[in-house]
């Protein structure tokens, strides 16, 4: 059952801007730097496999 009280378009005004900055700060800040982190420490670990088991490439 919903309820049927009126929410004042203030309350909406500042919900919907409370989201909008929530979204951005998601968008343009979090998600950026943890897909950069994701690359950066998967070509990390690549690294360090090549340093322990040797470049790829057939065998000598």
């Amino acid at each position: 059952m919903e309820n049927s009280t009126p929410v004042p378009a203030s309350d909406r005004r500042m919900r919907r801007r409370s989201e909008l900055v929530t979204f951005f700060i998601l968008a343009f800040g979090i998600w950026p730097i943890l897909a950069v982190a994701a690359v950066g420490g998967f070509g990390f670990m690549v690294w360090m496999y090549q340093i322990i088991a040797g470049p790829p490439g057939p065998p000598a």
